[in-house]
């Protein structure tokens, strides 16, 4: 496994300088992008030979909609890495077949898909990307133990059933939970800005925002933070103004904001606009917020994060071979996560492979669940430089990264 990262490392560095070098024909996908409901089946190898000498792995998420910059950096930054693994002579001398599916950010079309996929004999699945879609997968996918590694749905649920203590031995992340965000970002308010109150504007019945909200709520009160407005809005909604006005009067120090970036961009525009300038908090939902607000109205916001841009050498060149395959619009934490599941992934594969069995088959998918746990430490991912340990409930063990707005442009304030 060892000499198959490195030999990747390799491609990586050269795939970005040649691809860098060579004009490109193509335009760069972006949230924008029209694409139908169901993509056709991507392979990552030109000459996908017969059945026997591919290992097909599920890649789902949003590809087009309104969160389609999640679901193409998580699907970019995945093919990036089986790219270069088939460039590197693949798996155990197999190349690994992409199958890719787009479901718009509906659950209905993720199960859809996804029973797709299976009947097209994939043997594994990154994704889903929503919480909420994720989740519905996950209804289908833990009966047949189809291995699923999702690099962006954060919340609880996914990986464990609360009300009737099950945990979904076959489902893991290399993002953070809601808990976790939602009690660092209340740490922070607390140690590093001094917040005495706190104001808190969710998506009423979202997973991923009510988790995060939730999370931040108990740590506030364990901290002495006093909850002083707690406001919510519908699904489609485009006019806060009356939520941040109840907001504005109960004048808390900060505002916790954890929804997906365009709401959180509108939210912040308009909360300026009444003359509401408390310091804005939010998740990992934030990436991709600068193209949603002006520069002015996000300066001095902070987010939680799992990425920091271009702060190791690893870094840099995940982001120059990102950059030179699909351009800069989704490089964002995602693409990087999306990376580190294929990373872990791959070395999973690996494994089952030395098991003798048959891609897809039960033995198969179950040599993928154990290799996930014992390589995944060895594997030294973008957003985990220190390998992939998970605890009891699938989660990843790692550090969380703080962003701050600046002048426009989402940085690396520290890791906390």
């Amino acid at each position: 496994m060892k000499k198959l990262l490195c030999m990747v490392m390799v491609i990586m560095m050269a795939f970005a300088v040649l691809t860098g070098c060579t004009a490109k024909t193509e335009p760069a996908a972006t949230a924008a992008d029209a694409a139908t409901a169901a993509e056709e089946p991507a392979t990552a190898a030109e000459e996908p030979a017969t059945a026997a000498e591919t290992i097909k792995v599920g890649i789902l998420g949003p590809h087009t909609g309104d969160y389609a910059v999640y679901g193409l950096a998580v699907k970019n930054g995945a093919q990036l890495y089986i790219d270069q693994v088939n460039a590197a002579g693949g798996v155990n001398g197999k190349q690994i077949e992409t199958i890719v599916y787009d479901n718009k950010g509906d659950s209905t079309e993720a199960i859809t898909a996804f029973t797709r996929m299976v009947d097209e004999g994939i043997t594994a699945l990154i994704g889903d990307v929503l919480t909420g879609n994720t989740i519905a997968v996950v209804g289908e996918a833990y009966p047949i133990n189809m291995p699923m590694i999702t690099a962006s749905a954060t919340a609880a649920a996914v990986t464990y059933d609360a009300d009737s203590d099950t945990v979904f031995t076959n489902v893991f992340r290399t993002c953070f939970i809601d808990p976790f965000q939602g009690e660092k970002m209340a740490q922070y308010a607390s140690e590093k800005l001094g917040a005495k109150s706190a104001a808190i504007i969710t998506q009423t019945g979202n997973d991923y925002s009510v988790g995060l909200a939730d999370a931040f709520k108990a740590k506030c009160a364990e901290l002495g933070i006093t909850i002083v407005a707690e406001e919510g809005y519908s699904e489609g909604d485009v006019d806060f103004k009356s939520q941040l006005t109840n907001i504005l009067a109960a004048a808390p120090d900060v505002v916790f904001c954890p929804n997906y970036y365009q709401d959180d961009g509108m939210i912040v525009t308009q909360a300026r606009e009444i003359g509401l300038t408390s310091t804005f908090l939010g998740g990992d939902g934030w990436a991709g917020v600068a193209a949603y607000a002006s520069a002015e109205d996000l300066e001095g916001s902070f987010y939680c994060s799992a990425y920091a841009p271009g702060s190791t050498d690893a870094v840099k060149a995940f982001e120059a071979a990102y950059t030179a395959a699909y351009g800069a619009d989704t490089l964002n934490m995602f693409a990087a996560t999306g990376y580190d599941a294929a990373m872990v992934l791959v070395a999973a594969l690996a494994k089952a492979e030395e098991s003798g069995a048959a891609p897809a088959s039960d033995e198969y998918k179950q040599a993928i669940l154990d290799g996930i746990k014992s390589e995944g430490p060895s594997v030294q991912g973008i957003t985990s430089e220190a390998g992939y340990t998970f605890d009891e409930y699938n989660n990843p063990i790692k550090s969380a990264v703080i962003m701050t707005v600046t002048g426009g442009a989402e940085v690396f304030q520290e890791t906390f």
